[in-house]
């Protein structure tokens, strides 16, 4: 490029040192200038688009998330493209049919409103269906307790009636189905107020057919609309032969009263046999929405019709009585508003939900009733129905004189054609129902607790197994004056102790072997107190206090004890200043079932045991959590614990088939009491006293047992780490060991080996299980004798080889010793098997 005479050229090479000069380089920059200009002007607005787009999607995604109601956007090839949090609660990030269908109650006219929708939603069409859901819980759930087991099936889990509907939402895209709208809504409170008033008319209509005096009802023109069974009988026609028909065309020489006006007098009916009867007739008119119809009631003089007779202003009276009557037997709470909220009437069972008398209850303001946190929503519901924007709205709220009680509010309007006169208030008690829900989620909360913890002590112990025993196979090569050894004995104890730690999971769990036996809890208690003020130390007093009759217990005596000691260790804890730990023994027969928040006690006969501290409480709003695993409140304290110790005792108790709760009082001390079904030794079986740990200790030492042998092992283990260290300690015993790493593999070394003494398989592998494994090989081979190894307990690694008692069992983890051992005691019960 270069500068000539103050004109700018373009020089391009050409060969040479020779250079070609261009005067069309203004040119072409200013067309490449242009081009640019150009492509800005293209983009700049199709980005301010989009980002006006981006806005407006913002905006729609706030507003759905404030919508009370499940609300959830499903694109066109159904993925999820955001749900607001009730959404997410309902559906999760899946499509609504897929849940709906796995939630909905299985009856005819759900599973048409189910296919309604699912129809809309392939033709792309708005659609609104009322569908019974079951609650998020499963359908089958087995409840242990002291009468057994039973099972809860779909029928006994009471549904929510859910308000569905889809709409379809314009798509940008001419010709192609854009995004659907799925809400809902629940209306589990509004059916239950219809369910109730519609029995409530059944129940009335039921009643006035059958009652001793004849009604009927007729238009403005004399045809009657409405007849009860009693006035049919004495025409000698049926109720549906007279709707229809003329009144006039009933009588006898008279006419019929003027239809259009209030009439009482006498008139002469003549029935289908030709027999005429008088009887009084009081008529009433009302007003059905702009059209008058008349209420007329028939009553029969002689004694042998069985007629009764009506006082004088009876006929004034009568539309009052029968509201009064459905008024005050209303089963659920009823009060009339006026405009201001004040109530001016009420029934029997407000009273009663309100713990106050009617004297107490009439012109106060409803609002002064409801507890703070729902006086806001009342007054907006009033307000609604007031101005006719509502025809009624409802909610749950708590009521001040009852604050654990829950109620269903429901508020409508009342009144003639011509407006709204005043509010009526429906109160639904639904504490039960709230209990129930409480109950079930409890049961959910602690159920899946317990399968999360068994699945971390399964994974964990195959982990502690391989470390257990590789400890082991060093120290055979490193004696106890070798430098290396006292390492190898620390990383063994340390494993030791954390598998007492996967123990203790499994105790949460209810996972956890136990060997219950009758117990003596007076005897145990006492064999314990030396232990406890040991662990207790001086400045904590030890109280004991033992009922009479106290009676026996069935427990595993070493979970008992551990039970005992983690109170107790706890308690200290507590009381960092010293104090004072109390436990008493009693019994106690309970009548009727006990309730104490989610759990529920059922009526027998129980031996109590209460553990009581004198040091600082449980704050209330942790007395919900402290059964959970690795909850604590000691934290910030030098030698923290696991948060184990409660949760192992919770899962000790509830698997022993007894109960536990809490009462704490900040400053003032806790108590643990413990509910234990009360036994009686029968069939000669004698108390057992508690096994103490210091018994196990105090045995004089035996010779280190020969654990060597001979004979063909088959090792089947999926856990690479586990199988190596089990196959080399056995070859180092003397037995021969086959290898496999699934069920698949084993039979395969099966089929090429004629001769194998043993079979130890896991239990849980991918693919074919270590049960099914052991089937099949016991088909095959009958006299083959299996050991089954497993990180779970023996009740479950049985739990589907219950018609096989036979086969032995070792858990994990287990030692170098223990494999040996297990195995030359099985091996050497039989003989080789071909």
């Amino acid at each position: 490029m270069a500068f000539e005479d103050d004109t700018l050229s373009y020089a391009i090479s050409a060969g040479d040192n020779a250079w070609l000069a261009s005067d069309d380089a203004v040119a072409i920059l200013m067309g490449a200038l242009a081009i640019c200009v150009l492509v800005v002007l293209l983009i700049i607005p199709l980005i301010l688009r989009r980002l006006h787009v981006s806005a407006l999607a913002r905006q729609a995604v706030a507003m759905l998330d404030a919508e009370p109601g499940a609300r959830l956007l499903l694109s066109a090839d159904g993925q999820v493209l955001h749900a607001n949090t009730a959404g997410r609660l309902l559906w999760g990030d899946h499509a609504p049919l897929a849940i709906l269908s796995q939630r909905v109650v299985s009856d005819d006219a759900a599973l048409a409103a189910l296919e309604r929708l699912r129809l809309a939603a392939e033709a792309g069409v708005a659609e609104r269906v009322e569908l019974p859901l079951l609650p998020l819980l499963p359908v089958v759930q087995t409840l242990h307790g002291a009468g057994g087991e039973q099972a809860l099936h779909e029928e006994q889990i009471a549904s929510e009636w859910w308000a569905i509907s889809l709409r379809p939402l314009p798509s940008t895209d001419q010709g192609q189905r854009g995004t659907t709208l799925w809400q809902a809504e629940d209306v589990t409170a509004r059916r239950a107020i219809e369910d109730i008033l519609v029995r409530e008319r059944e129940d009335l209509a039921e009643f006035l057919y059958f009652i001793p005096a004849g009604l009927y009802s007729v238009d403005a023109d004399g045809t009657l609309l409405m007849v009860n069974q009693r006035f049919a009988e004495w025409l000698g026609h049926s109720q549906d032969d007279l709707l229809g028909h003329r009144l006039e065309h009933f009588l006898d020489r008279c006419q019929a009263p003027d239809a259009e006006g209030a009439w009482q007098g006498t008139l002469t009916f003549r029935s289908a046999s030709g027999h005429s009867f008088s009887a009084l007739v009081v008529q009433t008119i009302y007003d059905d929405g702009g059209e008058l119809r008349t209420r007329s009631v028939v009553v029969r003089p002689d004694a042998d019709s069985n007629g009764i007779s009506l006082p004088d202003g009876f006929a004034d009276g009568l539309p009052d009585r029968r509201f009064r009557w459905l008024f005050e037997g209303a089963p659920v709470g009823l009060c009339l508003l006026d405009f201001d909220g004040l109530i001016t009437d009420c029934n029997p069972a407000f009273e009663r939900m309100c713990g106050l008398r009617r004297d107490g209850l009439l012109d106060q303001p409803l609002s002064h009733l409801i507890a703070a946190d729902d006086r806001h929503d009342l007054e907006v519901l009033m307000q609604r129905v007031s101005l006719g924007e509502a025809a009624g709205a409802h909610r749950e709220v708590r009521l001040v004189h009852s604050p654990d009680a829950a109620a269903a509010l429901w508020v409508g309007p009342m009144g003639s054609g011509n407006g709204v006169d005043a509010l009526v208030a429906y109160f639904i008690d639904t504490t039960a129902q709230r209990n129930l829900e409480a109950q079930f989620a409890q049961a959910q909360k602690m159920q899946a607790m317990g399968q999360l913890a068994g699945g971390v002590a399964h994974d964990f112990n195959n982990l502690l197994t391989a470390m257990i025993g590789f400890c082991d196979l060093l120290l055979q090569r490193h004696g106890a004056g070798d430098p290396s050894f006292a390492d190898i004995m620390q990383i063994k104890q340390n494993s030791n102790r954390a598998a007492n730690l996967v123990r203790q999971l499994l105790a949460f769990s209810r996972k956890q072997p136990l060997k219950p036996r009758l117990l003596d809890i007076t005897d145990a208690l006492t064999e314990m107190s030396h232990l406890l003020r040991r662990l207790l130390g001086e400045s904590v007093e030890l109280h004991m206090t033992h009922g009479r009759d106290v009676g026996l217990i069935r427990v595993d005596p070493g979970q008992f004890d551990q039970v005992i000691i983690n109170l107790a260790v706890n308690a200290r804890d507590a009381m960092p200043g010293g104090g004072r730990l109390s436990i008493r023994t009693g019994s106690e027969e309970l009548k009727e079932t006990l309730a104490r928040g989610a759990e529920h006690v059922p009526p027998g006969s129980y031996t109590v045991v209460s553990v009581s501290d004198t040091g600082t409480g449980i704050p209330r709003e942790n007395l919900g959590r402290i059964f959970e695993p690795f909850f604590s409140t000691k934290t910030g304290q030098v030698g923290a614990g696991t948060g184990l110790g409660l949760s192992t005792v919770y899962g000790i108790i509830r698997q022993t088939g007894g109960f536990i709760f809490v009462d704490s009082v900040p400053n003032k001390g806790t108590t643990f009491t413990i509910y234990l079904p009360r036994q009686t030794a029968d069939d000669g079986e004698s108390p057992q006293k508690s096994e103490r740990p210091a018994a196990a200790s105090a045995k004089k030492p035996s010779a280190e047992p020969d654990l060597t042998g001979g004979g063909v092992v088959l090792l089947v283990e999926d856990e690479d780490a586990v199988r190596v260290f089990a196959a080399r300690a056995l070859r180092n015993k003397g037995y021969t060991v086959l290898e496999a790493r699934t069920g698949e593999g084993a039979l395969d070394v099966l089929e090429e080996t004629p001769k194998v003494d043993l079979l130890v398989t896991d239990m849980v592998m991918p693919g074919m299980d270590g049960a099914t494994l052991a089937r099949l090989v016991r088909q095959e081979r009958p006299g083959l004798r299996v050991v089954l190894i497993s990180g779970y307990s023996e009740e479950a690694a049985r739990g589907e080889l219950t018609d096989s008692p036979d086969f032995h069992f070792l858990p994990k983890p287990f030692s170098l010793n223990q494999l040996a051992a297990k195995v030359k005691e099985v091996i050497s019960e039989t003989e080789p098997c071909e």
